[in-house]
């Protein structure tokens, strides 16, 4: 079974690739033949203005007169200006009269013209000389533009094409995230129940009730993890709680357990309650994983500082340490999956972390400062409910 997934997964990047392959391939084959076609239209529009200028030099006079001359011009779409030998117009067409009648437009005009196509030169049969400056044909216009519209059209359908790939594999990599949490729930379900009716053994027997207390504390720890885990991927319900007390479970169940020469801090239990919109399961392990990087950070002697605040919208929860830092190439990529700089370990507490808080809670995550050599602070921020509610 797994051989046919990976292989089924192998197909679907290999069908991609060809798709991604196709779309290029048949965009570059668009704008070259684009670019043919509309080099062969402009030697084209070249040609028969060439044509045209020594006809009306052959057998006409640019006097407007002439209904040879008319006959020429009245069957071109190409705008154009004539000149005599003192830079007066003697004819133009599909040129606007506010241009021909205004010195100035007019100048910046033939000079346009003139950079656009190498102006023709005239000699009428009567010995007088004229310019004829000339611009491509609307269809020419149109034509010279159009590769310039595929390449953004190429583009636009690239980068759709590039986020619903990219969308379908973060989906997967979803459902596997979500398969594993649950069902390390499901597996943790049944040791849990042995446990419970172990302890509850334990209690009827002659054993100091202080040490089977401990052991009813890590198996609610345990019960309380494997919650967490079952959660995941699940319609997460938040509503108002007490941060003050949220937070504060979490330091005192750390600071038992903290090593001698590590200090644990903490303003909350001092102040006025803070009500935030949470999921108090979900919001402590966010909470226990900042205060185990802290702790790992710390390498056995330091200390580390939660200190909690808020605004009119927004409660923050800063956990500060005094470890090793973080170095500035990493702060970005501390949330990615995968990424660690300890020895030990997968990588998937920090961006666990920042799914929780930014997916189920709206709210944010990052690191508010951090140098190396001195200590790191990471803030949460959730939504109060007021602000919730909006």
């Amino acid at each position: 079974m797994a051989m046919k997934a990976k292989l089924k997964q192998l197909m679907s990047y290999r069908n991609r690739f060809i798709v991604i392959i196709a779309c290029v391939v048949v965009g570059v084959a668009s704008i070259v033949t684009s670019s043919l076609l509309s080099k062969q239209l402009r030697e084209k529009e070249k040609n028969e203005v060439a044509l045209w200028a020594y006809a009306v030099g052959r057998f006409g006079e640019m006097s407007g007169e002439d209904p040879l001359v008319n006959t020429i011009i009245n069957n071109h779409k190409i705008p154009f200006i004539i000149t005599d030998e003192r830079g007066n117009v003697r004819q133009s067409l599909l040129i606007p009269e506010k241009i021909i009648n205004h010195p100035d437009l007019r100048n910046k005009k033939i000079l346009e013209l003139a950079e656009r196509n190498q102006p023709i030169e005239i000699n009428s049969w009567n010995g007088h000389r004229y310019m004829l400056f000339y611009d491509n044909s609307s269809l020419l216009s149109s034509l010279l533009l159009f590769p310039y519209i595929q390449i953004a059209v190429i583009a636009v359908f690239a980068t759709l094409l590039f986020i619903s790939f990219r969308s379908t594999k973060e989906d997967q990599q979803n459902r596997v995230w979500i398969g594993m949490a649950k069902e390390t729930a499901h597996q943790l379900g049944t040791p849990i129940s042995s446990l419970l009716g172990w302890i509850e053994y334990l209690r009827s027997q002659e054993i100091d009730s202080s040490v089977v207390d401990e052991m009813q504390k890590d198996l609610t720890r345990l019960m309380k993890v494997a919650d967490r885990f079952s959660k995941i991927g699940s319609e997460t319900d938040l509503s108002p709680a007490n941060i003050n007390e949220v937070v504060g479970n979490c330091v005192l169940y750390f600071r038992t357990r903290v090593p001698r020469n590590v200090t644990l801090t903490y303003n909350g239990l001092a102040m006025a309650p803070m009500q935030a919109m949470i999921n108090s399961a979900l919001f402590e392990w966010v909470v226990e994983n900042l205060l185990k990087n802290a702790l790992d950070a710390l390498q056995g002697q330091g200390s580390i500082d939660v200190h909690i605040s808020e605004t009119d919208n927004w409660v923050y929860v800063d956990v500060k340490d005094t470890g090793k830092g973080i170095a500035k190439a990493n702060i970005k990529r501390i949330f990615d999956p995968g990424f660690t700089t300890k020895t030990r370990g997968w990588g998937l507490g920090l961006s666990l972390s920042k799914r929780i808080v930014e997916e189920y809670h709206k709210g944010k995550i990052g690191v508010l400062e951090s140098e190396v050599g001195k200590g790191t602070t990471i803030r949460i921020a959730v939504q109060t409910p007021s602000a919730f509610r909006k």
